[in-house]
Order: structure tokens, then C-alpha cells, then sequence
């Protein structure tokens, strides 16, 4: 959808570059999944630094007495921290230069004060659900943080569009904790999905675009194809071509999936006119038989 919508802006933009900048694109989205966690754990492992903190003052309050490391320590986060494979792809990207400790110390310290952290620190035998509720509660808190917000924003520009994917693969792993040795792999985008999917879709949307306007132009009625928002039209153009020429994507699957995300990226009430457009067209097109489908219940 960015590259087309790229396109259309950049009439000089042709598609070999375009299939470039998408290819660039997809290993941009991995690289910011692993600095998303780096950063995340970088945090976690702050409790060291807070628990020599406060052995180090002279007249320790009780809090300080009681407090432990167990954030940082407990078998769930250290499979993460001692992942050989995770820390050679840290060392590879040198997340290290990128991450600063004010950065890791403001985010932990804000979070030290929640109520969650200090009755996590009281529990006296904390159980494995215990460390994974902690750690989901920290990560929403460094994704709510203003701090670390700005730190994913100065490392890429990308951030901003591959947020919510990169979030739900965060808890993804925090929820399939401890880890395997090569978990990072699961979130690798696969060349099925990159190239024989998302490749693919880019170019033909590209190389049909007049014929995609000419099937959709009917369905709008009332509407001038000129004074629909181009991103939009992008998506229809996008959805249609999923509907007519990949036949092992279930219609239903192509209408919500871009009626999501028409939610995320246009405007407040385009969900409700892609959903109508599409819904219209996939009726029509089932009518004349032009949504050939492989399998039992994909038209549906």
C-alpha cells in the first residue's frame, strides 16, 4: 500500500525501484522487531543496576531491603538475555550504539513506581505466569512511554507505520516465553509471504491498475472515482486484485483484512465505504463468476 501510494505520487518511480524499496522495506519491519526487543530487555535488565543502587546507599529504607532483581532474573527473561542467537543479531545491527542508558533508566525508573512492579517484588514464590504478567506489563508500559517512543522514532522513520506489527510480535514472544534458541526466526518474514504474495500483488496491481479502476468505477454510484482518497482507491484496487487472482485467499479474509486497514490508515469513515465498495463488488463479480476460489468455503 506505501509503495503504491508512493507511485502515485511519483509518476517517475517505476516498478523495479518500487519492488526495491518494498524488499528494503520488509527487512527494515525484522530489524525494527529485534531493536523493539533489545530495548525491551535492555529495560528489564535495568533491575540489576537498581538492585546495586540501592546495596550501595549508606542507610537503605525497607523497600530497599526487600527488593530484588527477580524481573531481570527469573528464567523467563534470561532466555531471552542469554540468547546466543538474539545478542550475535544485537552485535550484527550494533543495537548497542543506538540504545543509550538514560533512555533505559528513565523508561524503568517511571515503570519501579507502578503499583504492578512493587507488588511483583512482594510476591514471595512469584510463579511463571507471575514473570510473564510482569513482563507484558512492562512492555505496554515502554510502548505507552514517551521516552521510548522517541527512541524508536529516532532510530527509524519506519516506526510509525510498523508499530502495531511489531507490538503484537513483541507480545507474541513474551507470551511464548522462555524462548527456543532461534525463537527470533518465527517473525522472519518468509519469501512465501514477501515475494509470492506481497511481490506479487505490488506488481499486478501496478500492471492492471486501469482495468482494476474500470471493474470498481460502477460500484461507487454516486461517487466520482476522482474524489475518492487515493488511499482508498489503493486499497480497493489492492482488494480486488486479491479477490480475482490469488485463489487461496478466502474472499472474507480480503474484506476484513482491508477494512482493518483502512481503520489504521485513512479516514474515520473510509472502513464503512471500503466495506460497502467491496462487499457490492465481491457480490457482483460472485454473480458473473469471476471469483474463482481454490478450495471448500473460500468464497465465503
Amino acid at each position: 500500500m506505501q509503495i503504491l501510494y508512493s507511485m502515485s505520487r511519483d509518476e517517475k518511480l517505476e516498478i523495479g525501484e518500487a519492488v526495491n524499496r518494498y524488499q528494503k522495506s520488509i527487512n527494515r519491519s525484522f530489524e525494527l522487531y529485534l531493536y523493539n526487543l533489545y530495548a525491551f530487555t535492555q529495560v528489564l535488565n535495568y533491575a540489576r543496576q537498581d538492585l546495586a543502587n540501592r546495596e550501595a546507599k549508606f542507610l537503605p529504607t525497607e523497600e530497599d531491603q526487600k527488593f530484588k532483581a527477580k524481573i531481570a532474573s527469573n528464567l523467563l527473561s534470561l532466555s531471552l538475555l542469554k540468547n546466543e542467537g538474539f545478542l550475535r543479531l544485537v552485535k550484527t545491527y550494533q543495537f548497542d550504539k543506538a540504545m543509550d542508558e538514560d533512555t533505559v533508566r528513565l523508561v524503568y525508573t517511571e515503570f519501579a513506581k507502578s503499583e504492578e512492579y512493587k507488588s511483583y517484588i512482594d510476591l514471595a514464590e512469584a510463579q511463571q505466569e507471575d514473570h510473564q504478567k510482569i513482563l507484558l506489563n512492562l512492555y505496554k508500559h515502554c510502548t505507552g512511554s514517551e521516552t521510548f517512543e522517541e527512541k524508536m522514532e529516532d532510530y527509524s522513520p519506519q516506526w510509525s507505520v510498523d508499530k502495531s506489527l511489531v507490538v503484537g510480535a513483541i507480545k507474541k514472544t513474551i507470551k511464548a516465553l522462555p524462548a527456543t534458541p532461534m525463537f527470533y526466526e518465527s517473525y522472519r518474514p518468509t519469501i512465501e509471504t514477501t515475494k509470492d504474495f506481497g511481490e506479487q500483488l505490488l506488481k499486478k496491481v501496478f500492471e492492471t491498475d486501469k482495468e482494476l479502476l474500470d471493474i470498481i468505477e460502477p460500484s461507487l454510484k454516486n461517487w466520482d472515482a476522482e474524489r475518492v482518497a487515493i488511499i482508498d482507491m489503493i486499497l480497493l484496487k489492492m482488494a480486488l486484485c486479491e479477490l480475482l487472482d490469488f485463489p487461496t485467499i478466502p474472499a472474507k479474509v480480503t474484506l476484513n483484512e482491508f477494512v482493518d486497514i483502512s481503520k489504521v490508515y485513512s479516514t474515520d469513515k473510509s472502513k464503512d465505504f471500503i466495506n460497502g465498495i467491496l462487499d457490492r463488488l465481491m457480490k457482483k463479480l460472485n454473480k458473473e463468476g469471476k471469483i474463482n476460489k481454490k478450495g471448500r468455503g473460500l468464497l465465503d
